[in-house]
């Protein structure tokens, strides 16, 4: 039986990034993946959505064209070239990846792999013994008791990132970011789209402004939905499906997305059977991820934090770090960007208002619009970004609604993460016209010294 420093069961974002970082410390690495190399992230997605929200940006851009004085139309979508650029990005992104892990020395098996002990893995029949074990198995597209997915009428972004046709109307079932982003594209593409969401809000786990603004913004562009109604049951026939909610409302579409999130892949891997501690299929670990079983830890979207390829990778480094006896700082989950790439975008790092308070915050809100923004108003995009702080004291969180925000989370996330407070940034000069410049111009007002903005 082969034998490693590190055995890793799943080459998604979390188990690359253990293996690179492992291999980089001088570990001896066995990476194995069921699918391709990349996992979800690269081929299911961030990278594929990303691109078709990029097709339809472009779609947007050429109907508005005439505004900016570009003599311009938009005809039409012609989804076997959309899909053939976002697989070309795709496609150089795995071959880079592969490269990278060959150059690392690491070894890598294809194949559909099982925990059979605490300290070994069977793949393709073979067994490998690792002294350190990372599962890494990701997640999967979840449904609903009753829902079924039929993969033509019934879909999950799975199939949705491989259309080759622009429905005429869509239900989209969950208004989290999968939701909201596939409802984004469809209505650039020309479709009919509602959102059908159980929660009070869209995207309700960012600050309750940024939802609102977001509910806003859909309404102009069109986009329909219907919030704080639970699903009850779908009809399909051959061409259409319709849905049915508890309050008896009901709609009628070409197509029903079911975007209602997705659950870790931990069944028949051999998990429960090494005794691992588990809730509802997802592994509990510390903050070190270790599982309860010596030699055993686990990343990613199979362990109960935010599920974003960006936590994998932070994982994967961690694990591989504390493996190789450096002792990392753990990860502080609040100081994690977060991003929806809808048309408007909301990003957002730190805590919501309703965080801060609820751990007793003494808390100061600021608010600045982009309307006073010289970039915005050139990309003809409204928005906001918004300061939650601490009374004299840090900023917890910043919340930003509007075109390209999630380009100004670098900042964002430096600011939360290395406490600094209004007054520390408001004298650090940003480029002008730039979108940041709208990051300084909040701190500024927050500090009492408003420049651009009524104080």
């Amino acid at each position: 039986m082969a034998e490693f420093d590190v055995v890793i069961l799943g080459g998604g974002s979390g188990g690359y990034a253990c293996a690179l970082r492992s291999a980089q410390l001088g570990k001896s690495v066995l990476l194995i993946e069921s699918g391709k190399l990349g996992g979800t992230c690269l081929h299911r997605g961030c990278i594929p959505t990303k691109a078709l929200l990029h097709s339809a940006e472009i779609a947007d851009n050429s109907r508005d064209a005439n505004h900016y004085g570009v003599n311009a139309q938009f005809l039409s979508m012609d989804m076997p070239a959309v899909n053939a650029y976002k697989d070309g990005v795709v496609s150089k992104l795995h071959k880079g990846l592969q490269g990278l892990v060959k150059s690392r020395n690491i070894t890598y098996v294809e194949g559909h792999g099982k925990l059979v002990s605490p300290n070994t893995v069977e793949a393709n029949g073979e067994k490998y013994v690792g002294k350190n074990v990372v599962l890494a198995t990701g997640s999967y597209a979840r449904t609903l008791p009753g829902l079924e997915i039929n993969g033509k009428t019934i879909i999950t972004s799975d199939h949705a990132l491989n259309l080759d046709f622009v429905p005429k109307s869509v239900i989209v079932l969950g208004g989290g970011v999968i939701g909201c982003e596939f409802a984004s594209v469809w209505k650039s593409f020309g479709a009919d789209v509602t959102i059908i969401e159980a929660l009070p809000h869209l995207v309700a786990l960012e600050d309750e402004s940024s939802s609102k603004q977001l509910e806003r913004a859909f309404r102009k562009r069109g986009i329909k939905f219907e919030l704080g109604d639970r699903f009850k049951s779908a009809l399909d026939s051959n061409d259409s499906v319709t849905v049915t909610l508890e309050n008896g409302k009901e709609f009628t579409a070409d197509l029903l997305l079911v975007a209602v999130g997705r659950g870790p892949v931990s069944a028949n891997l051999g998990y429960e059977e090494q005794s691992i501690t588990m809730d509802r299929g997802y592994i509990l670990v510390d903050d070190k991820c270790r599982t309860n079983i010596p030699g055993i830890w686990a990343v990613g979207d199979l362990i109960p934090t935010l599920q974003l390829a960006h936590v994998g990778f932070g994982e994967g480094i961690l694990v591989a770090e504390e493996i190789a006896g450096l002792n990392p700082q753990p990860i502080n989950y609040d100081g994690v960007p977060r991003v929806t790439y809808s048309d408007p975008e909301v990003a957002s790092v730190g805590l919501t208002t309703a965080i801060a308070k609820s751990r007793g915050h003494d808390v100061v809100e600021l608010t600045y619009d982009l309307a006073g923004n010289g970039k915005a108003q050139i990309l003809g995009t409204s928005g906001s970004i918004k300061l939650v702080a601490e009374k004299n004291g840090p900023v917890l969180g910043i919340h930003m609604v509007g075109a390209r925000v999630g380009e100004l989370l670098a900042e964002a996330q430096l600011i939360f993460n290395w406490e600094a407070t209004a007054a520390d940034v408001a004298p650090l000069i940003h480029a002008h016209p730039t979108l940041s410049e709208a990051m300084g111009e909040a701190h500024m007002a927050l500090a009492g010294k408003p420049l651009h903005a009524h104080g």
